[in-house]
């Protein structure tokens, strides 16, 4: 499996994504919804109408982020172990109470609302229990593309919308080198160093998941 950052301008947010490997050679793109996106939802309700049912949806996925902050640093196969066996059967609890708070509710209410959004997405908010790389939300990628928020004023002069689409292109690859551990600077200039010669049937060893530095790469053929 491989992790990138991506953007879902339709549905206005982030999400941390998964290229699923398959025995045929084929791919699968897979999304890990954020938690810390439906808590959200439902801390605002509570905070506008001090919803009983609402706390308790709170409570449930604290319950979540108290196991999180445990793990917090561990390698991802003891996370996967960890979440099989403490946060699965909180996850799938929770799904079940909601659904039953679906039948006590007004279905137009915003509380139903955020119970609708969690269960339709109930895949995605399970992905982080099957893979142990995946966080519990994604903070991290919202905080990736917090830059671009903060200078979008500056990038309105862009000068055109290829240049806007070379800026949203070269965000993209900083963003991925940092999520797969590496220095962005270091893996540009070594990428800007060899691609000219590079054979281009082999341009996938360069994308971020297998790059390895031209120096550890002589040093491995001169071994």
């Amino acid at each position: 499996m491989r992790l990138f950052i991506g953007l879902d301008v339709s549905l206005a947010k982030t999400a941390v994504c998964v290229i699923s490997e398959h025995g045929n050679g084929g791919r699968r793109l897979r999304e890990a919804a954020c938690w810390a996106r439906l808590r959200r939802d439902l801390h605002d309700f509570w905070t506008s109408t001090k919803s009983e049912i609402a706390r308790e949806a709170l409570h449930r996925i604290g319950k979540l982020y108290d196991i999180e902050r445990d793990l917090n640093g561990q390698p991802a196969d003891v996370r996967h172990a960890a979440r099989q066996k403490l946060s699965r059967p909180k996850v799938e609890a929770f799904f079940t109470w909601s659904e039953q708070q679906l039948l006590r509710i007004p279905g137009k209410s915003d509380l139903a609302k955020a119970f609708r959004y969690g269960l339709s997405r109930r895949d995605a908010f399970s992905l982080f229990l099957i893979d142990g790389r995946v966080a519990i939300d994604n903070n991290p990628a919202e905080r990736a593309l917090r830059p671009i928020g903060i200078g979008r004023k500056n990038w309105l002069f862009a000068g055109a919308d290829t240049g806007a689409e070379t800026l949203a292109r070269a965000m993209t690859i900083i963003e991925t080198a940092k999520l797969n551990g590496l220095d962005p600077q270091a893996y540009l200039a070594d990428i800007l160093d060899r691609i000219h010669d590079h054979k281009i049937n082999r341009l996938d060893e360069l994308l971020p998941w297998n790059w390895p530095p031209m120096a550890t790469e002589m040093g491995s053929q001169a071994a």
